[in-house]
């Protein structure tokens, strides 16, 4: 039974890593370095910490992307 466990929590990890990585190709960023894709990222959550208001523009050029509200 927790063999099982182990199997599907890999299989839903591998699920989310799939889709995380589509989104940097939905962003355009397929080809861009690992380093300053990271760095992106690291600002990105810098910025929230720190401003609120940049949370909410950082979401609403996602759900525009989108096209709709993904979670």
């Amino acid at each position: 039974m927790q063999r099982l466990k182990t199997v599907e929590a890999r299989k839903r990890d591998t699920r989310d890593k799939i889709e995380l990585g589509g989104l940097i190709v939905k962003a355009g960023l397929r080809y861009e370095k690992r380093a300053l894709l990271l760095g992106l990222l690291i600002d990105g959550a810098t910025r929230m910490e720190a401003s609120v208001d940049e949370k909410a523009r950082l979401l609403a050029i996602g759900v525009k992307a989108f096209g709709h509200d993904p979670d």
